[in-house]
């Protein structure tokens, strides 16, 4: 198999033939580890069709992070204004006059944060539109519940067609919807296939839950929403991420597929234990928005040590994280907690940001 290589902290990505491809999954299936793993991870892989993937698509549009990074912080419990108010106090705009894939958090369909928030969800799209977004398309796959059932359970398919915007199952994608992405010096056996919907999207746009994970994750924010750009089909990713001892590094090195323009961490509810579908529940109001997902994360750690959290979670420096550690060696954010701009919409929001401040600073 030809190599794929970084070039200027960015993995490139392979074109595949067919043949080669089906060549590829051969070998990718004599690679899946001996050792057991969590139940979710043990449902048995159904195989990719026969079809030809394209052509391999553009090259991951990631840039290097300027010094200071900003990230709006609104405390409220009206996640439709929190939203709106957090994207207009961050004044980008990465969206206008693009085609927009949307990436939010359907791991299953459970209650917010154990999914998104159909709210968030509305506001979010409402935004991007009134930004000048020329097209939005959701696009997400779910699991271990199947991708279709947790839409309609959540009434997605209606909402789309309320706002106008497509929707994309990536679980029913054939192989022609996937590329094939081996970072350099990855944990990754031999890398893994990424949507390719993400990758030739002109602008991207996540929307993430704040949360920890109960699976090896420790926390589940805008690093691990990546995870659902990966198949479940064709070869057992989930199996070899979950069983891994370097599970959050390679947690992190799926990120280097693909940049978000705009990440919008919705916690209004958190998960501080347990996780990703239920946990110890607690009302944070707090939504988050920035363009850059290390110090999302990073921001949302702090925000669940300001809670009290898992002893995973509150031990160490935040950007000693390994999922936050890894990113950051990896060039996708900002690599400390003085890179961070915290902005406030007003004395509450700036007085919680003090304090989430705080805690950033300590590590």
């Amino acid at each position: 198999m030809s190599p794929v290589h970084w070039y200027k902290g960015q993995a490139l990505l392979k074109e595949l033939g067919r043949r080669e491809f089906l060549k590829e999954l051969a070998l990718l299936g004599g690679l899946v580890l001996a050792t057991s793993f969590l139940p979710a991870c043990l449902r048995k892989e159904a195989p990719l069709k026969k079809t030809t993937v394209p052509a391999a698509a553009k090259e991951s549009n990631m840039t290097g992070k300027t010094q200071i990074t900003k990230i709006s912080l609104v405390r409220t419990r009206d996640r439709a204004e929190g939203v709106r108010k957090a994207i207009d106090l961050l004044g980008a705009n990465p969206v206008k006059g693009r085609a927009v894939a949307l990436k939010p958090n359907f791991n299953t369909a459970d209650p917010a944060p154990g999914s998104t928030h159909n709210d968030t969800l509305r506001s979010l799209v409402l935004s991007l539109q009134e930004m000048g977004a020329s097209s939005i398309t959701l696009a997400e796959r779910s699991g271990p519940p199947n991708t279709r059932d947790v839409m309609e359970s959540k009434g997605i398919f209606p909402l789309a067609k309320e706002l106008g915007i497509e929707v994309v199952n990536l679980q029913e994608l054939g192989p022609e919807g996937w590329v094939h992405v081996k970072p350099g010096d990855s944990h990754w056996q031999n890398g893994f296939h990424f949507a390719r919907i993400y990758l030739e999207a002109e602008a991207i746009v996540q929307t993430c839950c704040l949360k920890t994970h109960g699976y090896g994750g420790h926390f589940t924010l805008s690093l691990k929403n990546t995870v659902g750009m990966v198949p479940r089909t064709g070869y057992p990713y989930m199996g070899e991420l979950h069983s891994s001892r370097y599970q959050r590094q390679m947690i992190a090195e799926m990120n280097t597929a693909y940049n978000p323009g705009l990440v919008v961490l919705d916690g209004v509810e958190a998960f501080v234990d347990g996780g990703p579908d239920k946990g110890k529940r607690v009302n944070a109001e707090v939504i988050l928005a920035g363009t850059d997902r290390v110090a999302i994360d990073a921001v949302g750690v702090a925000i669940l040590r300001l809670f009290g959290t898992t002893p995973e979670v509150s031990k160490g420096p935040i950007f000693g994280q390994e999922q936050i550690a890894r990113a950051a060696e990896l060039g996708l954010g900002v690599s400390s907690p003085e890179q961070i701009q915290l902005v406030a919409d007003g004395p509450e929001s700036e007085e919680f940001a003090g304090k989430v401040r705080e805690i950033l600073l300590k590590g």
